[in-house]
């Protein structure tokens, strides 16, 4: 066999591996959802997920003075720039339930000087949200991983301000990945509408409001 060809094989092996951990990580988060292990923080840190948050941020149409939820913010990698786009007139809520995302996400923000941000430490779903308290409320990457969407999405909507949305981004290929029909469907059967759909199947944003 030429060396070419020697290659040639080794690469087509390996992209066979790494579907098989895709496909495998995938069937394992969707059989049972989870929030992304607080070990795993250094691999949210990478260039891509660098840029695709900076289009996030543009889907947002943040202006000074609102109030968001980062729903399920992780170390504050969105966090921070939120906080920063509405000002110290504004408000950010980052919500995670897990303690060490919590302790990384206020590093970050002590980090950037910021006083505008607050921190609860919770899953959607369990009413710890409070009522028509959001312009906006971001969930990226995070849908998949919460157990009871149903309820997560009902609660979400509720705090939602009259005239707020919220934005759901997935990206493939995330373990947790949900597809548009489903992020649509789940949306609706909560009694919210979509209100705008940006980007494509790679990397969406659905924006949803009562």
């Amino acid at each position: 066999m030429s060396a070419f060809l020697t290659s040639l094989l080794i690469i087509l092996l390996v992209l066979l591996g790494l579907a098989a951990v895709i496909f495998g990580l995938r069937w394992l988060w969707h059989a049972r959802p989870r929030p992304c292990p607080t070990w795993l923080i250094g691999v949210l840190k990478n260039p891509f997920s660098q840029r695709y948050r900076a289009t996030v941020l543009e889907r947002l149409e943040l202006s000074p003075g609102l109030s968001v939820l980062d729903a399920g913010c992780g170390p504050g990698l969105l966090t921070v720039p939120v906080a920063q786009a509405v000002g110290p007139q504004g408000r950010v809520t980052g919500l995670d339930i897990q303690d060490g995302m919590i302790t990384q996400a206020k590093a970050a923000v002590e980090a950037a000087g910021l006083t505008n941000v607050s921190f609860l430490q919770a899953g959607l779903g369990q009413g710890r949200l409070p009522t028509e308290a959001f312009d906006r409320v971001v969930l990226v990457t995070v849908l998949g991983e919460i157990p009871d969407k149903a309820a997560a999405l009902k609660e979400i909507r509720e705090s939602l301000k009259p005239g707020g949305f919220l934005a759901v981004t997935e990206v493939f290929p995330d373990p947790d990945y949900q597809s548009r029909p489903r992020v649509r469907a789940l949306a609706e059967a909560a009694g919210l509408r979509v209100r705008q759909v940006s980007g494509n199947w790679f990397l969406f944003t659905m924006k949803l409001e009562k």
